[in-house]
């Protein structure tokens, strides 16, 4: 019908903002154990990090204060703090400890351990201020130095060094576009999901759900005690069980298009929407009719992407992995 065709057009539109990097606002929640609003500090904790290089190559480090890895080394990171966005914080943690400013280049990878941890990584610049000294020493940090990545450094931990390695690469050859959050408002943690379906014939198919209007679904990772304890990518996995429950499938999360926090009410706009892209797949031969797997739920409803632009570029994106990396640290 007309107003089904104009429907599918609208979501292909927001499918289009989101490739592009520009967000869409969350209206409704397709899968839910609990709507509490999350509060930063207090129900989830978010970490910002910051991987800047000089002309060398040489990598930002800073020597830590805390009595428990005094005098270690690690990249600037810390928790974030009320009434700040996520690019606020990763610049404020690279001043406060290091004494330089910065500019964000890209989210290079999101680590996640639930709702209760999440750590943002980014790819910055720096443009001004200047390197920490010893006498400059407060509760921050100790100093801040350039690193070469070769001379011996004691580091608080060595997980930080996938992360300067992602930066390396990505200097390199950006495999996927440069990628910021949107300042959206949302108060919950949440999953927009970019669900897709390849058939027999070379099809591309969306998952989309169909309360109130046709939309991306949006799943919900719960801040309950039962939920805090699962990684975000369950949530994903919940959603694909309540509509597909009977099919032999396997869904695999690719990454991130982008995300969406504001983060300037505390308590109301904490939470953060994940844009994510994930392929469904028939597990067997024996199992594959060639369609789309049977939905069981009558809240979602399969789409067929018509316009040719937006397949190519989701194909794309899709073939080359082209998203910002999400891993799941259990």
């Amino acid at each position: 019908s007309p107003a089904m065709g104009s429907a599918h057009r609208t979501v292909e539109d927001e499918l289009g903002k989101i490739l592009s990097g520009e967000g869409s606002p969350v209206q409704r929640f397709d899968s839910a154990p609990d709507l509490h609003s999350v509060a930063i500090r207090k129900t989830t904790c978010y970490i910002v990090c910051g991987v800047i290089f000089n002309e060398k190559n040489e990598v930002l480090m800073m020597q830590e204060a805390k009595p428990e890895c005094h005098g270690q080394w690690y990249l600037p990171a810390g928790r974030m703090e009320e009434n700040e966005s996520i690019v606020e914080g990763m610049r404020r943690e690279v001043r406060e400890e290091t004494g330089l400013e910065c500019d964000p280049v890209t989210l290079l990878l999101v680590q996640e351990n639930g709702p209760r941890w999440i750590r943002f990584t980014f790819l910055a610049r720096a443009t001004g201020g200047m390197i920490k000294t010893e006498a400059e020493a407060d509760s921050e940090s100790l100093q801040a130095r350039w690193w070469d990545r070769l001379s011996l450094l004691p580091l608080r931990a060595r997980d930080i060094l996938p992360l300067i390695e992602a930066g390396l690469r990505y200097k390199e050859e950006q495999w996927f576009p440069p990628t910021l959050p949107v300042d959206i408002p949302c108060h919950l943690l949440c999953q927009r999901l970019i669900l897709t379906f390849t058939d027999s014939s070379n099809h591309l198919w969306l998952l989309l759900g169909i309360q109130d209007d046709l939309h991306l679904p949006v799943t919900v990772s719960g801040i309950g005690p039962a939920e805090r304890s699962r990684n975000l990518t369950w949530a994903i996995r919940r959603l694909v069980r309540e509509c597909m429950p009977f099919s032999q499938i396997t869904s695999k999360t690719l990454g991130v298009f982008g995300l969406q926090h504001h983060g300037r009410d505390p308590g109301k706009t904490d939470g953060i929407c994940f844009n994510v892209l994930v392929s469904i797949e028939h597990t067997s031969e024996t199992a594959s009719t060639g369609n789309p797997p049977v939905l069981e739920s009558d809240k979602f409803q399969w789409h067929k992407v018509e316009n040719q632009d937006l397949k190519a570029q989701l194909e794309q994106r899709q073939d080359s992995r082209s998203v910002v990396p999400i891993h799941s640290i259990f």
